[in-house]
């Protein structure tokens, strides 16, 4: 077959597609009326998984799930933008890893807002300036971000899905490599790039910024400079790629969270967020522990955080394998409660992949 031919045959493909995304287009506005009505959320992450799931599950290639599900997210970043304009709020400026996230998350078609901080993201959410927020909650190599399990305290919100969002760093500059004197990144990202960057440029000087976007900015404006941050940062503030993914670790995976106000129906794959406080006594913790095991509920995260309304006293996040309307679930979250002076039970969502 001729290229001609064949490309005559991708433009027929090309119009039925068009055809069909407008009749999908239409459908969910269909489904934004009928969720109006009843004051129904328009992003539901329980519904997401399972296009998701049913795509590849009845992907036969040579398109990868990577690429079908990456198509997809944009198709329904589109549809929930017909629904409603929906607002997310992350943390961080444009081009910021939160940013990033927040992107494969729910694609380019709904609107976001920029936070300088943590708390500005709950804030956001909680006074109905956005719909959803997404925060950072953990890093592979450097552990917990306490500031968000903090907030958790005393915020009134939902966690309603995950991400797990790779990392990728690298060198940005106008600079050659070799004429390089100082750099510019958040201490985090310093870390994280620490062999790579005394092989490479050991005599650099390494400058503090509050996000690898500013620290664009600054190495745009700074000659012999360089900044360590990602692509996107790059490409917005017209820099070049002196050298990518310097990051010692090759799995350096952040997780964040989308928060909102709103519970998340079951999917048969999720997970549960809880933080209680434990009461002061001999085998405290092991009494904590007990009813998980006893209902053979897997724990896949355990974090301690200081009270700040009382020294010697703990908050303990924990996340568990379920959803709190499983029957195991619940019978084990009832039975801790007899244990602790609180439990708060922080959300129930769908897995991430």
């Amino acid at each position: 077959m001729e290229l001609k031919e064949l490309r005559g045959k991708i433009d027929e493909i090309d119009s039925i597609l068009l055809k069909k995304l407008n009749d999908r287009a239409g459908l969910s506005l269909e489904i934004g009326k009928i969720k109006s009505y009843g004051k129904k959320e328009i992003y539901a992450p329980a519904r997401e998984k399972e296009v998701y799931r049913n795509l590849i599950k009845k992907n036969t290639g040579p398109m990868t799930e990577k690429s079908l599900c990456a198509i997809y997210r944009e198709i329904m970043s589109a549809s929930i933008a017909l629904e409603k304009a929906v607002r997310v709020a992350y943390l961080g400026p444009p081009a910021s890893f939160t940013h990033l996230a927040s992107l494969s998350k729910f694609g380019s078609s709904v609107k976001y807002l920029s936070c300088d901080n943590i708390p500005d993201v709950f804030r956001e959410v909680e006074k109905s300036r956005a719909d959803y927020g997404v925060v950072p909650i953990e890093n592979s190599t450097e552990g917990a971000v306490t500031y968000t399990l903090d907030m958790f305290v005393d915020a009134d919100l939902k966690i309603c899905s995950e991400i797990m969002f790779e990392i990728c760093h690298n060198l940005i500059s106008n600079s050659p490599k070799s004429m390089i004197k100082k750099v510019y990144s958040n201490p985090q990202v310093f870390s994280q790039c620490r062999l790579w960057i005394e092989k490479n440029i050991p005599r650099a000087v390494l400058v503090d910024m509050t996000s690898t976007t500013k620290a664009a900015q600054k190495a745009r404006r700074s000659k012999y400079s360089a900044a360590i941050a990602s692509r996107l940062a790059a490409e917005m503030y017209g820099l070049k790629i002196i050298a990518a993914s310097i990051e010692d670790s090759p799995h350096n995976v952040t997780r964040f969270l989308v928060i909102g106000k709103n519970d998340v129906s079951y999917t048969g794959s999720d997970k549960t967020s809880i933080m209680f406080s434990v009461k002061d006594r001999v085998g405290a913790l092991y009494n904590m522990l007990a009813p998980f095991k006893k209902n053979k509920i897997n724990l896949t995260k355990i974090e301690s955080r200081p009270s700040k309304k009382k020294a010697w006293k703990y908050y303990f996040f924990v996340d568990i394998e379920g959803h709190y309307d499983d029957k195991k679930v619940k019978t084990a979250l009832k039975e801790l409660a007899t244990h602790c002076h609180y439990v708060k039970i922080l959300g129930s969502y769908p897995k991430s992949n």
